[in-house]
């Protein structure tokens, strides 16, 4: 499982015209769910991402967790997170969990994170054109692998 994690000001997903969610301050997290996916790796990610001291404190150093600046998530599914592109210049997804994995993985990491935020949790809709706009905060952009943990 891969994230990007974007600390944010606000952030918005559109679809056909229509606003499916929508933040202030808190994270954007695009998702990249692998084939070999376990909910030890859903459980581990959820948790450090609630838990990322990226957001600043008093003194503007980064201190702080979403929790202690009341953010918030929305959370975005993305397979291309898993593109492959050692060879030619069309990427592979070959890595990427087809849907009927990915969904019910994507659905899950929204329940864990509402579990761990008390909050709900802001969404776009699995597998459409999303029209994603953010205002980077920062900039701080985070990549987090469950692949790359140790």
């Amino acid at each position: 499982m891969r994230a990007v994690l974007q600390r944010v000001s606000e952030a918005s997903c559109m679809v056909d015209g229509k606003i499916t969610g929508e933040i202030k301050t808190g994270f954007l997290v695009l998702l990249g769910i692998e084939n070999d996916d376990t909910d030890d790796d859903l459980n581990w990610l959820a948790n450090k991402m609630v838990n990322m001291r990226v957001f600043g404190d008093e003194n503007d150093l980064m201190n702080k967790a979403l929790a202690d600046v009341d953010g918030n998530i929305l959370l975005i599914s993305q397979f291309t997170l898993f593109a492959q592109t050692k060879k030619g210049n069309r990427p592979s997804f070959i890595r990427a969990a087809k849907p009927d994995k990915a969904i019910p993985m994507y659905e899950q990491m929204i329940k864990v994170l509402e579990g761990l935020t008390n909050k709900k949790v802001a969404t776009g809709i699995f597998g459409a054109d999303m029209k994603v706009s953010l205002v980077n905060d920062g900039p701080v952009t985070i990549i987090i692998d469950t692949k790359s943990r140790e």
